[in-house]
Order: structure tokens, then sequence, then C-alpha cells
């Protein structure tokens, strides 16, 4: 019984919103890469042509370049310690000095 608890680890909080980040960025990425793919290929069977595929793929990496740097922005505009006590930028500045 002793071995069962000693195999299990515990994991924080940190750990799973690492997680969490980290599966954003993916998802943040590959969504609009298969959507403006899927547009062009299909504006390509309709219109007749053969190149809309390849720039709506490249508007999509740029889209999804994009939510990345949003996102990425957004996580290290506070700093951690902040973030766990629920105080914003702002009023931990005003409070130091």
């Amino acid at each position: 019984m002793e071995s069962k608890k000693r195999g299990k680890r515990k994991y924080g909080k940190s750990v799973y919103q690492s997680l969490t980040m980290i599966t954003q960025f993916g998802i943040n990425m590959v969504v609009p890469i298969a959507l403006c793919s899927f547009a062009g290929y299909y504006l390509d069977r309709w219109l007749g042509t053969s190149y809309l595929v390849i720039v709506l793929f490249f508007v999509g990496a740029m889209a999804g370049f994009r939510n990345i740097y949003i996102f990425s922005k957004k996580i290290f505009q506070q700093p951690p310690e902040s973030k766990k006590r629920g105080i914003s930028h702002e009023e931990e500045t005003s409070s130091v000095k």
C-alpha cells in the first residue's frame, strides 16, 4: 500500500497551467492555418484556380502568429507574484512607493 503512494506524483497548479498554455499556443497556431487552407482549397476548386490554397495558407500562418503574439503579450504583462494574489501591476507598483 505504501509503495503505491510513493509512486504517485502530485503536480502543482503551475504544471497544469503550463500544459494548458502550451496547448493554447498550438491551437492558436493550427486552427487559423487549417481554416484558411480548407477555404483556399474549396475556393480553388470552385474558381478553377490553383494558387489560393497557398496564399490563404500564409494568411492563416500570419493570423496564427498574431494570435500567439497577443496571447503571450497578455501572459507577460503581469508579474507572476501578483497573478497569484489577484493584484494588478498598477496596484503593486503604487503600494511599493
